[in-house]
């Protein structure tokens, strides 16, 4: 279910600053920092090619990576990144630190099925109220999506996170109420035969 993981190759940085995160990035490099799991973080430099293009792939905050820190293999989480959005292209990385039992809290995407199977094909409309859900995972199986099965709802039906079935070891981090994720509404202009293509 979770992504293979990826390895990355790093160089720790001595030097840390405006001038020398300039300086990388001239020699497409970004800074990047390694922290968690009650150890000192880590400033290191990372290829920006290879960062973007993960990033751009989709699941970037939900895989685990391997950083090859001048030859130690450290496990990690991307935990937040910056983008440059005018040269789109990663400013800067945060990672954390993840042993096998580490538990993790990640936004993981929502899918829908069976919209075909719901009033959504008599030309009601989903509402999504959540397309991320929050969820404590082990860091060594984080879901890449949840699925929401839609099938047989009606017009103000509503699901909630009580309905979707989540992986072994995996729980909402909104633990105290059944929070709903996506309503099943009619359409504005109201249901008439022509709305049906909508």
């Amino acid at each position: 279910m979770s992504h293979a993981s990826y390895e990355l190759k790093a160089v720790a940085r001595e030097r840390v600053g405006k001038g020398s995160s300039r300086e990388l990035r001239r020699n497409g490099l970004i800074p990047a920092v390694i922290y968690g799991d009650k150890q000192a973080p880590i400033s290191i430099s990372i290829n920006t090619n290879e960062i973007t293009k993960r990033i751009h792939a989709g699941g970037f905050l939900t895989t685990v990576a391997v950083i090859d820190v001048n030859g130690e293999k450290i496990r990690v989480l991307p935990k937040d990144y910056q983008l440059d959005v005018v040269r789109d292209f990663t400013m800067h990385v945060d990672f954390l630190r993840v042993s096998a039992d580490s538990q993790v809290s990640v936004e993981v995407p929502v899918h829908f099925i069976n919209e075909e199977k719901s009033a959504i094909k008599t030309g009601a409309v989903l509402n999504i109220v959540r397309h991320e859900v929050e969820l404590h995972c082990p860091a060594s199986d984080i879901p890449e999506f949840i699925t929401v099965d839609l099938a047989g709802l009606k017009v103000g039906d509503s699901v909630h996170i009580s309905a979707v079935k989540l992986p072994a070891g995996v729980t909402p981090v909104i633990a105290d109420r059944d929070f709903t994720i996506a309503t099943i509404v009619a359409p504005a202009g109201g249901m008439d035969e022509g709305s049906a293509e909508a």
